[in-house]
């Protein structure tokens, strides 16, 4: 069986309040052999990592990040809304990600949030963090914004690219390599094997979000994608073991 990546969904954000430390470095303890997380850019530039392009959902703060700075960003508590004990996790940059994960082996997703709000320079930002950190080779970028996707791939040839999308696309194989893209980040509903094989004698990868279901995850497994984006890296990583024992 081919090596699949056991990427942990915003950090293991089923144990922990998603895109904070406590969140990366719980997907390490419980097995997953990847991360996957967002970047968005704040008002003065910095890159970090959050999900929404609002602060108030885990930090309780109403505000827009294109609006505010990061060091107002770092006073910011987001993990008391998962729970008390991770009072005080805050939004991190990309950079501490970037300095936690260099001495691991793990696969790094990251998901570019621009198609919302139109980070101008983002791209660049990113790959040189990237570049910096000396990841380019442990790193996929995605995104839904595929122009973005392109632009990546102009500025840092050697960092793959993942486009995100959730309907049925026919041969999306075909449009990743017009693109310069060597991964398809599909919805889990819209997979079946026979499009994992094709895009594989393609030289395209699925790696597929967000599986949280045990039986989907076996039906992946057996489909042999890329990789699998689960909040439970350990309930995957259980099925990954006994795939190879059996």
């Amino acid at each position: 069986m081919k090596s699949i990546i056991n990427y942990a969904h915003r950090g293991a954000s089923g144990y922990c309040p998603e895109n904070t430390m406590a969140a990366f470095e719980k997907s390490l303890e419980l097995g997953a052999t990847g991360i996957e997380t967002d970047v968005q850019m704040t008002k003065d530039g910095q890159l970090v990592l959050i999900h929404d392009e609002n602060l108030k959902r885990t930090t309780g703060y109403d505000g827009q990040i294109k609006d505010v700075t990061y060091d107002e960003i770092k006073t910011l508590d987001a993990g008391s809304w998962y729970g008390e004990q991770f009072a005080n996790e805050h939004v991190p940059l990309l950079s501490e990600l970037l300095n936690w994960i260099a001495p691991t082996e793990m696969t790094l997703n990251i998901e570019i949030k621009n198609n919302i709000e139109p980070y101008i320079g983002i791209e660049q930002k990113l790959v040189d963090a990237i570049h910096e950190y000396g990841l380019a080779d442990r790193v996929v970028i995605s995104s839904f914004d595929h122009y973005t996707l392109e632009t990546c791939k102009q500025l840092a040839p050697d960092i793959q690219t993942g486009i995100l999308y959730v309907e049925n696309l026919v041969r999306p194989w075909n449009y990743a390599n017009s693109i310069g893209a060597t991964a398809l980040h599909s919805h889990y509903a819209t997979v079946i094997a026979e499009a994992v094989q094709q895009a594989q004698q393609a030289g395209v990868i699925y790696n597929v979000w967000t599986v949280n279901d045990p039986a989907m995850m076996r039906k992946l497994i057996e489909m042999e994608v890329g990789g699998i984006i689960t909040d439970y890296p350990d309930i995957l990583a259980q099925l990954l073991r006994d795939k190879i024992i059996v």
